[in-house]
Order: C-alpha cells, then sequence, then structure tokens
C-alpha cells in the first residue's frame, strides 16, 4: 500500500512538473529560432544637407539620382557631388561631410561599422565618441585609414589616386598601405604617396581652409543643440529639430516636440513619399527639413489640437525603424470611396504604448527592443502582439484600440499607384468615410509589391554622376566589406514573402575593435552581447600586389567565412600623443604655408612573381575577397633599421614644431644696478 502511495507521489510530482518544464522548453525553442535568424541593423545614414548638384545612386542599381534629404541610406549606397557642391549625412552622432567633387560609397553600415570608400575628393568624419566594439575606417586608393580614438579627421584624395592626405584635428587612427602601419594622432598630417610602396611624411596641421571652417561651424550647430536634452545623440536626426520646433512639457508623456510652420492639413507621415529599401521593405521619406528623427523613432499624439512628437525613452542608442505607422485595409477590404479605379491604401501614426509590428523578419528580441527604445510601453503588452501574429501568422491585428485610427487629420489613403511609384503623398491624397475607416482591419503589412520606382525613389535623372575612373576605382580595405547589393530585378520575385525576408545587408558579429597600441575610448556603459569571429592566420599571408585586379570568383563569397583582423606589425610607428595645439579659425593668409604639397617619387623597380599561364597585367585575387571595389591592404611586413630611424626622425622634427621657442631668461636685478653705477662712473 505504502509502495503504491509512493508510486502516485512520484506520478503526480512528475505530471505537476511538466507543466513548468514544457512551457519553459517552448519559450527555450521560440528563443533560440529567434536567435538564430538575423536582425536588421538599428542604425542608418541619412542626407541631412545639400548644397548644389548631389547624385545618389542606390546600391546594386545602375540609375544616378539626385540626392534626396532624409532617404535613409544603407550598405552599398553611392553619392557623389559635383563642383561646387557639398553635402552631410549622418549615422547617429557621427557626421560625415562631403567637400566639391567627391566621391563616397558606403561599403558597410550596422549596428558597430562604418566602412567608407573615398575613391576621389575631401571628407570629414566627426565622432562625438566610440564604443569598445565599434569600427569605423575610410578606405582610399591606397591605404586604410581606421579611427582607434573618437575625434574629427580631414581625408583628401588627389584625382590620380595615389595621394592621400589624412588630417588628425582630433583623437587618433591607424594607417594601412605599401606593407606598413602608421599611427597618426591629434594635430598631425600625414601624406602617403603610392601603391604597393609608399613614401609618407607627418607635419603640424596646416591654417584651416574654408571647407574646415564650413565644418567647425557645423560642428558649434551640434554642440549648441537643445534636443540633446531630450534624445539620444545616437538618434539620427535629432540635431535639426531645434531650427524647426519647440520642446513642451506634456503630463501623461512628458518632454514633446511641436513642429512648427507646418501646412494647416499637416499629419504625421502625409507630406512625404514611400521607398523600398532592403531589408526593412516600405520606408517613408519626409519632405521637411526635420523630417527624419520624427518619422522613425518616437510616437505621435494630438495634444491641444496640435500633433506633438513623443520621443520616448532616453536610451543609449534607439532601435531605427522603416515607419512607425499600422495600415488600414487589405486583406480584400473594399473602401467605398474611389482610388482612381484601382485599391487604396491608408495608413496612420503609431500613438506612445502602441506596439510597433515590424513586416519584415526579425526576432522576437528585436521586437521588444524596437519598442522600448522608442516608446513607454510594457514589455508583456510587446510579447502579445508579437505572439499573436506570429501564432496566427496573418498581417492584421486585431483587439487594439489605436488612439489615431479615430483622428481624421491623422489617417492618410492614397491609390496603389501612388504608394508603389513613390509618388508625393499629400498631392495625390483620397478623403476617406469615418465609416471606412472605423470598418476596415488594421494591419502591419501594405498588402502591395515593389516595383523598380520604389527602390530608386522620386530623384530626378541626372547626369551630373562621377568619371567612370573613379566609379570603377578599387579602394584599399583593411576589413572585409559586405559583398555588393543585388541588384532589385534579380530578387524582385522574393520580395513579398510573409514575413518579409531579408535579402541583404544583415547584422553580423564585428571583429575585435581594439589592438595593441590604439584603444578606443568607450564613452558609455552599453554592454553587447555580440560575438566575434575568429581570425583566420592564412587569411592574409600571401602579398598581394596593386592595379590592375581580377575579381574574383562569385562562388567564393565572403559572407560564409570570418572575418580577419590585421595582424600586429613587429615595429608599428607609434606616436606620443602630446596637447592638441589649437587650430585658429582663419583661413591661410597670404604668404603663409598651406596644405601641403606632395611630391610623387619615382616609383622604385617592383618584382613581379611568375603566375602561371595568366597575364602578367593581372594580380592573383586574395582568398576571401570579392568586392569590385576594394582590394586588401598588402601584407604588413617588418620594418627594416632604416624605417625606423626615419620615423623616429620624422615625428621628433614634427613635435619639435609642436613646443615653443625657448625664451631668453631675464636679467638679474643686481647685474642692472652694477652696469647703472658703471654708466655713472664713465
Amino acid at each position: 500500500m505504502n509502495r503504491q502511495r509512493a508510486w502516485l507521489w512520484l506520478f503526480s510530482a512528475a505530471l505537476a512538473m511538466s507543466f513548468f518544464i514544457l512551457p519553459v522548453r517552448s519559450w527555450a525553442d521560440d528563443n533560440d529560432y529567434d536567435n538564430n535568424n538575423q536582425d536588421p541593423p538599428s542604425r542608418v545614414a541619412t542626407m541631412n544637407y545639400i548644397r548644389g548638384s548631389v547624385s545618389f545612386q542606390p546600391g546594386g542599381e545602375g540609375d544616378w539620382v539626385d540626392a534626396v534629404q532624409n532617404r535613409p541610406l544603407i550598405a552599398g549606397d553611392n553619392i557623389w557631388t559635383d563642383r561646387g557642391s557639398r553635402a552631410e549625412m549622418h549615422v547617429g552622432s557621427t557626421a560625415v561631410r562631403l567637400d566639391s567633387e567627391t566621391s563616397v560609397t558606403l561599403l558597410d553600415l550596422d549596428d558597430n561599422t562604418l566602412q567608407l570608400r573615398v575613391a576621389e575628393g575631401t571628407v570629414m568624419v566627426r565622432m562625438l565618441h566610440m564604443d569598445q566594439d565599434d569600427l569605423v575606417e575610410i578606405d582610399t586608393p591606397n591605404v586604410a585609414f581606421r579611427v582607434t580614438r573618437a575625434g574629427e579627421f580631414r581625408v583628401d584624395v588627389r584625382s590620380d589616386g595615389r595621394t592621400t592626405i589624412i588630417e588628425d584635428v582630433h583623437g587618433r587612427g591607424e594607417v594601412v598601405g605599401g606593407g606598413n602601419t602608421y599611427t597618426l594622432v591629434a594635430g598631425q598630417v600625414g601624406s602617403f604617396t603610392g601603391d604597393d610602396y609608399l613614401t609618407y611624411d607627418i607635419d603640424s596641421l596646416p591654417n584651416p581652409d574654408e571647407f574646415d571652417l564650413w565644418g567647425f561651424e557645423r560642428d558649434r550647430r551640434e554642440d549648441q543643440c537643445r534636443a540633446a536634452n531630450y534624445v539620444s545623440r545616437e538618434m539620427t536626426g535629432y540635431e535639426d529639430l531645434d531650427d524647426y520646433g519647440a520642446w513642451t512639457y506634456a503630463g501623461d508623456y512628458g518632454q514633446v516636440w511641436i513642429p512648427s510652420g507646418v501646412a494647416y492639413d499637416w499629419a504625421p507621415y502625409r507630406y512625404g513619399h514611400w521607398v523600398w529599401i532592403a531589408p526593412w521593405g516600405w520606408t517613408w521619406v519626409d519632405d521637411e527639413p526635420w523630417g527624419f528623427a520624427p518619422f522613425h523613432y518616437g510616437r505621435w499624439i494630438v495634444i491641444g489640437g496640435r500633433w506633438a512628437w513623443v520621443p520616448g525613452p532616453v536610451v543609449a542608442r534607439p532601435v531605427y525603424a522603416p515607419a512607425l505607422v499600422a495600415f488600414v485595409g487589405g486583406g480584400g477590404f473594399q473602401f467605398s470611396v474611389s482610388f482612381g479605379g484601382g485599391p487604396g491604401i491608408a495608413w496612420f501614426p503609431l500613438a506612445p504604448g502602441e506596439v510597433f509590428v515590424p513586416s519584415y523578419h526579425v526576432s522576437r528580441t528585436y521586437v521588444n527592443q524596437v519598442n522600448i527604445t522608442n516608446t513607454v510601453v510594457n514589455v508583456t503588452k510587446v510579447t502579445n502582439v508579437y505572439n499573436y501574429y506570429k501564432t496566427n501568422n496573418t498581417t492584421e491585428i486585431a483587439h487594439v484600440n489605436y488612439i489615431n485610427r479615430t483622428q481624421l487629420r491623422g489617417v492618410t489613403a492614397v491609390s496603389r499607384e501612388t504608394f508603389v511609384n513613390a509618388r508625393p503623398v499629400a498631392k495625390n491624397t483620397v478623403v476617406l468615410q469615418r465609416q471606412d475607416i472605423e470598418r476596415a482591419p488594421v494591419g502591419h503589412v501594405p498588402t502591395v509589391e515593389p516595383v523598380k520606382t520604389s527602390v530608386v525613389g522620386i530623384g530626378n535623372p541626372t547626369r551630373k554622376v562621377p568619371p567612370p575612373a573613379i566609379v570603377n576605382r578599387r579602394v584599399v580595405a583593411d576589413r572585409i566589406p559586405s559583398p555588393p547589393p543585388t541588384p532589385f530585378a534579380q530578387r524582385q520575385d522574393k520580395l513579398m514573402v510573409r514575413p518579409v525576408t531579408p535579402p541583404t545587408q544583415q547584422v553580423r558579429p564585428m571583429p575585435p575593435v581594439n589592438r595593441g597600441d590604439a584603444r578606443n575610448d568607450r564613452m558609455d556603459d552599453r554592454s553587447d552581447d555580440r560575438g566575434n569571429r575568429p581570425e583566420p592566420p592564412a587569411m592574409r599571408q600571401q602579398p598581394v600586389q596593386s592595379q590592375p585586379a581580377v575579381n574574383p570568383p562569385a562562388a567564393n563569397s565572403p559572407a560564409q567565412r570570418p572575418e580577419w583582423q590585421r595582424p600586429a606589425p613587429n615595429s608599428p610607428a607609434v606616436m606620443t600623443q602630446p596637447a592638441p595645439p589649437q587650430r585658429p579659425d582663419t583661413v591661410n593668409p597670404p604668404g603663409q604655408p598651406g596644405r601641403p604639397q606632395v611630391t610623387e617619387p619615382p616609383r622604385p623597380p617592383q618584382a613581379r612573381q611568375p603566375m602561371g599561364n595568366e597575364d602578367e597585367n593581372q594580380v592573383r585575387p586574395q582568398q576571401g575577397w570579392t568586392h569590385p571595389l576594394a582590394r586588401p591592404a598588402p601584407p604588413v611586413q617588418p620594418k627594416s633599421e632604416q624605417q625606423v630611424k626615419e620615423e623616429e626622425t620624422k615625428f621628433h622634427n614634427w613635435e619639435q614644431k609642436q613646443r615653443p621657442a625657448p625664451q631668453a631668461p631675464p636679467q638679474r636685478q643686481e647685474n642692472k644696478k652694477d652696469d647703472k653705477k658703471d654708466d655713472k662712473k664713465h
């Protein structure tokens, strides 16, 4: 009897435990599934300033169009500033400024990486801070420059592509090229000339020119930005809010921002257009000069008859979203009004506390982060909404009372043709009836497929493009860039799978940034659970000669290979950092030295190794590289005694220029009295 009771007790205990263990196992399986699927980047770039003629080419496409302000920029996009033009783009708090006749490609851009290709022209990069796992690299035709301490840097690439001049205004960086490494510290300008063999020199910073002064003025504008009191500086586009609105306090929402000078019928997500940007899909591009941050972060609400933007909690880095809206209609629903003979699409902005449901494939962790960094919302509420649409495999969101859905001024509707062809929304709106808005289902996916115009956007075709030699010029890279984006025509048939699967531009684990003598300043307490890919020791063992080059076979995809890091050199040119000199805010006066003029030395003879049946003008591609616009930096070689002495001499010469000239000691008072007595005697 006792034995039967014991078995019954054990069976009951096991049954009870199963009620706790099985749900936990189910959630664990769900987490494992989600974590194995890569999320899109949490940040993008945007063009927030355009002067003159600036051209833009979406990654993977051959069309050049006029650049459009506020369009999100991603890895693979190309930018060209024509003669007499300038542009500025932001990635969070990092500003990238382009001078006249400058060609820049975003080789890579994700949570921790910003890799720029500068084929020609002048670029100024200002970083307010770097985290320990951040990586910023500027690749030019003959050297790769990696920022190792946040600051401000200027990179000039001469038209022949064989000379790069790098100014380190503040901060610290490392130059890789010609088989060597060079460290630049604040107050130095380094000139690097050549291809496989580099000659270099270091000098003091020249007097600022007009481009420098323009950049410094933009710096002061950002430093004095009041919006930084209410949002994170890593919220891309925050710096444009002060000039176009005012901050006020609303009891239930805290600090809110109210735009000024808008149209009488203005509403969020009405004055602008829609574009298709992978991997997020349908993305809003606003017309207002301040129209980036309020449409990709935070929420909107009507307060006192006016629309107010609620930025949400101040976090280290809020997560970018393509458009924080919900869509009305779809699923076969027919509006009672006419959209010009075709189906219509309508949407409204999400209010504070309402959950944003991504239409693109993401993990449950991402859903939490994109919501809690942009609005005050209970995580349980986010989980309930996420579980609903995932379990029911639907695009419709049920049982949610949306605040802005009842605002007739808040719902915007257009025809399908207007939506997919990136046409201006405000000029093509359709007024909906109240009963349509109340009866129509609400979803998170617009039921329309993109076309080529959806990718290119509203920019007018332009002939002001970089010369072909600049478009195809390869740069030296220290880090393997992401593969080039796939053209839209090759992936169009895969874009409307629900949930939308990201075809390109996915987040990958980043390699460690810190190296021996060059460490990054950590400016906040954010932690990162990303791992680092192992470094294959044989990745950079074979020397690679320079131009011309052959593209490696497409089958050898770097997306399937671990990333590498260049091994530390045996004798690095490490320079001790003195106090940076103050830079005068004046242009070069007559008779004063300006920017260094570098005379290109004769090229030393290069011994070419036999390469079998290959043409002697071709170069064997290095394993793991498939990007047509980048080639690996030659392997770093041990420096000879002559090179080490030469670098020491150059550094000491530069250091002497930073020290003030010694002054003669004042004459002692006793000696002066004796001299006076002698004068009286004589």
